[in-house]
C-alpha cells in the first residue's frame, strides 16, 4: 500500500512542529519473531522517489516468505516523516542521511537508530540562466536550503565549484566572511522542497537541490553545472527507527533486504546516470 502526505496540505504544521520536540508518543509495537505464513506489517515513511521505488521493489519481488508486509507512506516534505515516527505512526522511515538525522535528534530530542547507508543522491547545482558555473557573476544570487545540516552540504559544492572558499563542516550562509565569499554571493535561503521554484527565479543565478526533488521534477545531474562527488561521500540515506523498537524483528528484516544485491541491482539499473547511487 502507497499513500502520500503532504505537511502543507494537511494544515497542521504547527501542532505538529509543537509536538516534535518531547512528545510522549505512543509505546511501539515491538515483533520479535516473525512467521512467512503470516507476514506481520511494518509501516514506513519515505521520500516519494527514490525512496519510495526502492521500497515498492523490495514489496513486490522480496518479501515473499520474508514475514514482513511492508505498507509505505510516502512524504514530501523532511520534518513530518521524524514527527510520525516518535509519535508512533510508522514503525521506521526512510528518506535521511546522518548530519541530518544527528541535527534532528539533537535539536529536536529523537530517541532514534538507523542502520547502514543503503544509497546515496549526490547534491547538484542548476541554473536557467548559465551554462557553465564560471558565467556565476560578482554578487550572484544563490538560492540555497534553510536546513543547517544540508546548507553546510552545498556550500561545500559551491566551494568545490570555485564559488566560495575554506569552508568548514559546520558553515553557514549567515557566517561566511568576505574571505569566504570573494565574489560576494547573494544568498536566498528556503525550504529544500521549494529550490525548484527558485531555480525558476529569474533573478537567481543558481540554485541547490537536493537529490530526492531533483529526481521529482524530472531532472538529471547530468544537467547540473556541479555535482556532488560520491567518493567518500558521507550522505548516504539509511532506515531509521525509534530506540524502544530495537530487535524489532520486521526492521531487521527490512533493513536486510535493503542491502541486499537485489536493491543494488535495481538502483543501479533504475538511475544509470548516478543520480542515485547505492552506498554499500
Amino acid at each position: 500500500m502507497r499513500k502520500l502526505i503532504s505537511l502543507a496540505a494537511t494544515g497542521v504544521a504547527a501542532a505538529l512542529a509543537l509536538s516534535a520536540c518531547g512528545a510522549a508518543g505512543s509505546t511501539p509495537t515491538v515483533v520479535e519473531s516473525l512467521d512467512p505464513a503470516n507476514p506481520a506489517t511494518i509501516t514506513v515513511g519515505a521520500s516519494p522517489v527514490p525512496h519510495a521505488r526502492i521500497l515498492e521493489f523490495v514489496d513486490e519481488f522480496l518479501t515473499e516468505g520474508s514475514g514482513i508486509d511492508l505498507e509505505i507512506e510516502e512524504f514530501d516534505d523532511y520534518t513530518t516523516p521524524n514527527i510520525a515516527l516518535s509519535d508512533g505512526t510508522l514503525d521506521a522511515n526512510y528518506f535521511q542521511h546522518l548530519p541530518y538525522f544527528e541535527s534532528q535528534v539533537e535539536s529536536q530530542g529523537y530517541e532514534f537508530s538507523h542502520g547502514g547507508g543503503i544509497h546515496i543522491e549526490p547534491y547538484a547545482a542548476f541554473s536557467d540562466k548559465h551554462n557553465d558555473v564560471g558565467a556565476v557573476p560578482d554578487g550572484g544570487r544563490v538560492a540555497i536550503t534553510n536546513d543547517p545540516s544540508n546548507q553546510a552540504r552545498a556550500l561545500t559544492l559551491l566551494q568545490e565549484a570555485g564559488l566560495l572558499e575554506s569552508i568548514e563542516a559546520d558553515a553557514s550562509v549567515l557566517a561566511l566572511t568576505d574571505e569566504q565569499n570573494p565574489k560576494g554571493l547573494e544568498f536566498v535561503e528556503n525550504q529544500p522542497e521549494l529550490l525548484l521554484n527558485d531555480l525558476q527565479d529569474p533573478t537567481v543565478d543558481i540554485a541547490i537541490i537536493n537529490g530526492n526533488y531533483i529526481l521529482d521534477a524530472g531532472l538529471s545531474t547530468a544537467d547540473a553545472l556541479v555535482v556532488e562527488s560520491l567518493e567518500g561521500n558521507p550522505y548516504a540515506n539509511f532506515l531509521t527507527w525509534n530506540t524502544s523498537a530495537e530487535g524489532d524483528a520486521r526492521i531487521a528484516k527490512l533493513d536486510e533486504l535493503l542491502h541486499s544485491p537485489e536493491v543494488t541491482a535495481f538502483i543501479e539499473e533504475t538511475w544509470p546516470s548516478g543520480d542515485v547511487a547505492p552506498a554499500f
